[in-house]
């Protein structure tokens, strides 16, 4: 008797979204920990169990108020398991997540909902007080919040302790161009731009990203960013991808990695360069100290051989990668291994370690002023990762530009539809050394400081709504291994401090410089606006001449 052959298994069709990564990792491995967080441990099927539980809440709580189903999902929430269970609850629902962050004023958090136009928002019991401050503001500008949905740690553990049963609705379908996130930018305005992301862009971005650094189900990666830094969905997503762990530290404990990737044996660690700066300067990033890590990505701002060489002597067994990418363009464009332990390539020609090279499914092409392809000009880029325009068509205009081999470039001004065919105008000014780019400088004025995007016209627009300033201008300071925000001002003087509550009302606290210098008059160019370059040329002059230019104030 013989027995009859057996049919081959096909394989699951692979995720076409983040849920569906979450998913299938919950689906192969439901008792591996998908995350640790304030000392909840949570395994897959936990996770997974008490994302239906919240999706089917957050539902229903959009049908009371006449959304059959929840198009955009606002999570004003910190780091918390409300936060993880809430991005995940979202996206099963069918929804795209907007984080965010309670740190910022009630007043840019009400622009961002109102632009997104949200259905539902999902707080947690460490943003009740930013909760009430968004509905008080909200009612002194007459302004309609959407529902919300406030989790108590009670509620939640509630959720968590009931009853598995098998009646659970299944994820929303949703396609791989449906929208999976919206984060948000500085505008030149003052008023921030949204930045839609289809899970189509993204999930190239994150599968490169586990191939090329060989993330593992043994993985143990710490978050260590806000939900509203697009480097967060990078963090989570390559993570439960892969059926690791997403370990949440406080936030001291990203200034002390070496004692805590000790403690919670991390293999994998995201750095702003400037944050372990402070790290290593105050002793907390040590050699030798961290055995269980594999891999150290760098992004967000220039980083300096120094600060490469710092990790590698911590970390002796990782490897080493320094990223770039704009939000627009799913979280990273470029990536560069920089080697491991004592063989570190070599800096570029400024001095800083390149942003190396784009992936194959992107395409570039650095361009000069004049519009034509050169080893020296503004990196633009296209492809699967890049976004279809912002949520305001209006910030489109001069963002993107058509251009063909042997053609002169073209900039977008809105009077024809945007394609793929269009590229994407980062901004950023590099070279091509060695087939690497090197960063170079900003082409406008939008900044990164401790790897917060800042355009410097949106804290000049801030500054100038104080009653006393009449002109402000805010600059961005290179001391060493960190860049500091700075600002200049016009009209009556008046104290730091007075400024610093100011703007604390108004901007994010990255977005607050941290100093204030008075002059009688701001220099004018021939057109009689600001000339932020002759500002920048006096602070220059300021800090290597004594006494400094006008009144400086530090915070």
């Amino acid at each position: 008797m013989t027995s009859a052959p057996s049919s081959p298994t096909t394989p699951p069709p692979a995720p076409t979204t983040l849920f569906g990564l979450f998913a299938a990792s919950a689906a192969r491995h439901p008792e591996r920990i998908a995350l640790e967080v304030r000392g909840d441990v949570l395994t897959y099927g936990e996770l997974d169990r008490l994302t239906a539980r919240l999706a089917e809440r957050l539902t229903a709580v959009a049908a009371e108020h006449g959304t059959r189903r929840p198009a955009k999902v606002g999570l004003l929430a910190s780091r918390t398991l409300t936060a993880y269970a809430g991005y995940l609850a979202a996206l099963r629902a069918g929804a795209a997540v907007v984080p965010l962050n309670p740190s910022f004023p009630a007043s840019r958090i009400l622009a961002i909902a109102a632009t997104t136009d949200l259905d539902v928002v999902v707080t947690d019991e460490d943003s009740a007080r930013p909760a009430e401050r968004l509905t008080a503001q909200a009612a002194a500008d007459g302004v309609r919040l959407p529902p919300v949905l406030a989790l108590t740690d009670a509620e939640l553990a509630r959720l968590r302790t009931a009853a598995p049963g098998d009646d659970r609705p299944a994820a929303v379908p949703t396609s791989a161009r449906d929208i999976a996130y919206v984060l948000y930018t500085s505008g030149s305005t003052g008023r921030p731009r949204g930045v839609p992301i289809r899970h189509a862009n993204v999930l190239p971005t994150l599968r490169w990203l586990v191939e090329e650094h060989g993330f593992g189900p043994e993985d143990r990666l710490s978050q260590n960013v806000e939900l509203s830094f697009d480097v967060a969905v990078l963090e989570l997503f390559t993570t439960w991808s892969v059926g690791a762990a997403l370990v949440v530290p406080r936030p001291n404990d990203v200034v002390r990695p070496s004692a805590f990737v000790g403690a919670q044996r991390i293999t994998r660690w995201f750095c702003v360069p400037s944050v372990g700066s402070v790290a290593a300067r105050t002793g907390a990033l040590t050699p030798d100290s961290m055995p269980t890590m594999v891999g150290v990505m760098f992004g967000g701002e220039r980083l300096l051989s120094e600060q490469a060489q710092q990790w590698a002597a911590a970390a002796p067994g990782a490897r080493l990668w320094n990223l770039y990418g704009p939000t627009e363009v799913a979280i990273v464009s470029t990536a560069h291994e920089l080697g491991s332990g004592t063989s570190l390539r070599p800096a570029g020609s400024n001095g800083t370690l390149p942003i190396g090279r784009v992936p194959d499914h992107l395409e570039h092409v650095v361009l000069d002023e004049s519009g034509e392809p050169a080893t020296t000009g503004e990196l633009c880029l296209r492809g699967s990762q890049r976004f279809d325009g912002y949520l305001e068509p209006g910030d489109d205009i001069g963002r993107f530009l058509a251009w063909r081999p042997g053609e002169r470039a073209v900039i977008h001004d809105g009077t024809a539809p945007l394609t793929p065919e269009h590229w994407y105008r980062t901004g950023d000014r590099v070279q091509v050394e060695d087939g690497a780019l090197v960063f170079l400088s900003r082409l406008d004025h939008q900044v990164k400081v401790r790897g917060q995007r800042i355009e410097l016209g949106d804290v000049d627009a801030a500054l100038a709504r104080h009653p006393a300033v009449r002109d402000a201008v805010a600059l961005v300071r290179e001391t060493g291994e960190d860049s500091v925000l700075v600002a200049y001002y016009s009209g009556d003087a008046t104290t730091a401090a007075e400024l610093t509550t100011f703007l604390r009302g108004l901007v994010p606290v990255y977005m607050i410089p941290g100093s204030f210098t008075h002059l009688a008059e701001l220099p004018l160019n021939t057109n009689g606006k600001v000339d932020r370059a002759a500002v920048a040329a006096l602070d220059l002059a300021a800090r290597s001449a004594a006494p400094p230019v006008g009144e400086s104030a530090d915070r």
